[in-house]
């Protein structure tokens, strides 16, 4: 049976990419992100991590406010790269898994999820961007991504519990899906930042800290609060946590954090944290899903 390995939290803002594709590496501006990143592709690679299930927001790109969905999981053997303005990026498409991909999807929908489905759509830096940093790419990917766009752009937005509870339906799903996998969920955004209005350029570094603290022993509290929580704690922008909520709902309810890095040196907080589920916490979990369904 597939089964979740670990999850990974990780900022997606757009210059991660333009850096990288400049080959910055070195640079002392950019040195602490991208060795931030190294443990984490480190750790990929040592457990053999076959899927990546990355919840991120499209960032108008491919889904517009005519019709934005609340979410969306694609389905596809390859999803092109965006062109974002600054041309097309000198990397693979991004591999799928089609039997995986709509196993998830009926998965959900039967969980009660109204999904959107989308093939062959470009996906954007909220995939793109952290992606080569987790994972060697030459001369492809070593394994596929099940994209999951969550809606954390045009309100009304989904709520943190219901995000929460989608992480909850995608390890049901993961775990009900017969082939041996190595799966790892990736939740993408933030931390603080806000890029327009009076508040332009805004961070708060307590917060962030506090955010990811309560994310490992305390993910209740963040369900209870509100999106104007979000925004008044982290800048507009920062609502996109939510997404890091989904990613927390797939693991047992005790985590370990295995590395974090948290570097602040522009508009935006960016952040790498890896967690691996506690072993008893995730067989008390599976033997409370197996009574239930008695």
């Amino acid at each position: 049976m597939a089964k979740i390995i670990g999850c990974i939290g990780t900022s997606h803002v757009p210059t991660i990419a333009l850096a990288y594709d400049r080959g910055r590496q070195e640079d002392p501006a950019w040195k602490p992100l991208f060795d931030g990143y190294k443990p984490v592709a480190q750790w990929l690679e040592d457990k053999k991590a076959d899927v990546l299930v990355f919840i991120y927001n499209d960032h108008a790109t491919t889904f517009f406010f005519d019709m934005y969905p609340t979410f969306a999981l694609g389905v596809g053997e390859r999803f092109p790269i965006a062109d974002e303005g600054a041309g097309l990026r000198n990397l693979p498409q991004i591999k799928g898994d089609v039997d995986l991909q709509a196993h998830i999807a009926e998965s959900l929908v039967n969980d009660e999820f109204d999904l959107t489905i989308f093939q062959n759509k470009p996906i954007d830096h909220g995939c793109a961007s952290p992606l080569p940093l987790l994972w060697k790419h030459e001369p492809d990917w070593p394994g596929a991504i099940v994209p999951i766009a969550v809606n954390v752009l045009q309100y009304p937005l989904p709520t943190p519990r219901r995000c929460y509870k989608l992480g909850q339906a995608i390890r049901r799903a993961i775990e009900s899906y017969p082939k041996d996998l190595n799966v790892v969920i990736v939740g993408t955004g933030g931390l603080s930042h806000q890029i327009h209005g009076e508040r332009t350029g805004f961070n708060n570094e307590e917060w962030d800290l506090e955010f990811l603290e309560l994310l490992q022993h305390n993910p209740q509290k963040l369900l209870d609060m509100t999106h104007a929580d979000y925004v008044r704690l982290g800048g507009a922008e920062s609502v996109e946590q939510i997404m890091w909520l989904a990613m927390r709902g797939a693991m047992p309810e005790k985590i370990n954090k295995i590395h974090q890095n948290y570097y602040l040196a522009t508009t935006t907080a960016m952040t790498v944290v890896l967690f691996e589920g506690d072993e008893v916490s995730a067989s008390a979990d599976q033997a409370t899903a197996a009574a239930a369904n008695a």
